[in-house]
């Protein structure tokens, strides 16, 4: 990983595919979400400390394009990088392929940060804005 970049790969298993072995198009958000909290995760931010202090990331928009299948045991790389950030919210540039290299899905994913007792947007805390003008 270098800078804004973050690579997170993952395996498919069977509870990830229908009878054929092809993953079901909904687990891709899944995986997506996934290397979107390793990613922040990576640069010393925790979800968890902030639900406990009722606040949080939320996807508030997701363009998804699927190229290709994913398969059972195919080994999965999801890099993902932040396009912008703004005072209370971020986008997220995601790409999936699979052990050979092959495209399989790309993803702009806007989340924002909010008061969970409100149900509102706020600003992302500075420690976290700081921490992301280190590597943008």
């Amino acid at each position: 990983m270098s800078g804004n970049k973050n690579n997170f790969q993952l395996r498919v298993y069977y509870e990830d595919t229908d009878v054929g072995g092809i993953v079901y198009h909904a687990n891709y958000l899944k995986f997506f979400e996934r290397a979107r909290t390793e990613w922040l995760r990576d640069k010393g931010i925790t979800q968890s400390f902030f639900l406990e202090q009722n606040m949080g990331f939320v996807v508030t928009r997701m363009e998804i394009d699927y190229v290709a299948s994913a398969k059972l045991d195919d080994l999965l790389i999801v890099t993902s990088l932040i396009s912008e950030y703004k005072r209370a919210s971020l986008v997220f540039s995601q790409k999936m392929t699979d052990q050979n290299q092959q495209l399989i899905c790309s993803a702009i994913v806007r989340v924002a940060f909010v008061d969970l007792s409100k149900s509102r947007p706020c600003p992302i805390p500075k420690n976290i804005l700081g921490a992301l003008e280190r590597v943008s």
